[in-house]
This record gives structure tokens, sequence and C-alpha cells, in this order.
């Protein structure tokens, strides 16, 4: 059985929970609450789990795996039935290059972390974290924006084609994320209209924040 360590609004375990939808992977669901108690990732046990105190982690069985573009990785490896990554190298390449684009360039300077050390360690306060982090955004998504509509580009549907795989799996959660801090997504239509259609679709709903436990019990009175 496979168990993820996960938190509702983590962009990192939301992108794994649309991997695991999109392979058809049964799994069971450990909430991470990230704020509570000052954060439950900072406890001794799950820093037991995951030395560095942050989600997603995925048990398979005895073997603990950490980072959710490894994770993804591995889940491809292990269960090769609908993949992540296309067939070709040069394919591969290209969409390992987007989800690391998102995952590595745009996703770790909005991480909870960071922010918190812009808004409280440096006194910026909670404008100061939306500014940030809408910021940091807006660059990526400028480049991300032109590496899906060049020329040639073989995007489709989707960042790769007319199949989702690993590259919209990162990238629905940080237009989830640019939503949040209130970004304007009109610069962006290719990346705008890919989301939207990845939303229409049952894994991505069930993947979505709003629709996982820890979610609802942390709007129940």
């Amino acid at each position: 059985m496979l168990t993820l360590y996960s938190y509702f609004r983590s962009s990192a375990s939301y992108r794994l929970r649309i991997a695991l939808a999109l392979k058809g992977l049964a799994h069971e669901t450990v909430p991470v609450h990230l704020l509570k108690g000052g954060g439950e990732q900072h406890q001794a046990a799950y820093r037991a789990v995951n030395p560095a105190g942050l989600v997603p982690v995925l048990q398979d069985g005895d073997t603990v795996l950490t980072q959710s573009l490894a994770i993804m990785e591995y889940l491809d490896e292990a269960y090769p039935a609908s993949p992540l990554l296309p067939s070709g190298a040069l394919d591969r390449a290209r969409v390992r290059a987007l989800a690391l684009t998102i995952a590595c360039d745009i996703h770790p300077l909005g991480n909870l972390r960071v922010l918190n050390y812009v808004g409280d360690t440096l006194g910026a306060g909670e404008e100061g974290r939306k500014v940030w982090a809408s910021h940091w955004i807006a660059l990526g998504f400028e480049a991300f924006e032109e590496m899906l509509s060049r020329p040639g580009a073989p995007t489709g549907q989707f960042c790769h084609g007319d199949t989702p795989g690993m590259a919209d799996c990162c990238l629905v959660p940080q237009v989830f994320n640019a939503r949040r801090f209130g970004l304007d997504l009109a610069p962006y239509p290719t990346i705008a209209r890919i989301a939207s259609r990845c939303e229409t679709l049952a894994p991505f709903v069930k993947a979505h924040p709003a629709n996982q436990a820890d979610a609802r019990e942390a709007t129940t009175p």
C-alpha cells in the first residue's frame, strides 16, 4: 500500500496527488498540518519520516521517498501504466525542463518557510509576502509561457501534446498559488488555457486542495 504524507495547500503535495490520480494509484493519506501547533512538520515523529521536515513523502512498503519530482519518476518506473513522461528522449527532456522550471525556479521562492521569513523575520508583513510571491511567480511564468508558445513547440491541449503529464502536475498547483496571491493570468494565455483544461479532468479535481480531508477539517468549527 502507498502512503502519502501531505498538506492540502502544499504545492508539492498537490502535484503528487495529481500524479497518483493520473496513474490511478490507490493510496492512504496522512495529513501533516504545516501551521497547526507551530507546524507538525517540525515534530520529532515527522522528522523521523523526513529529516528535511517537508512534504510530500511517499511510503511504498518499507521504502520512504522524498522530493515530488523524484517520486513521480519512481512511480513511472515502478508503476509504468499511464506514464507521466513521454517515451522519446527529447520529449522527456522537454517535459522535465518544464516541470523543473516550476519546481526549482518558481516554487522554492514561494515556499511557506520562505514566505514566513520574508513576512516575519524581515518584517515585510502579509502584503510583503504577497508582493514577493507574485513577483517570482510572474517572472517564472514569463519563461514558462514562452517555452509553451514558441514556434514549433509540441504543446497541445496540455503542456506536452494531448495527454496530461508531469509538467501539468507541476503547473496546475502553481496556477492555484498564483490565484491565491492575486496574480493576473492574462499575460500568460497558454498557461491559463492549459490549466483550465486540466481543471476539468477528474484526477485534477480529486487532487484539488479544497477536496482534501484536512482542508475540510481546517474549515470545521
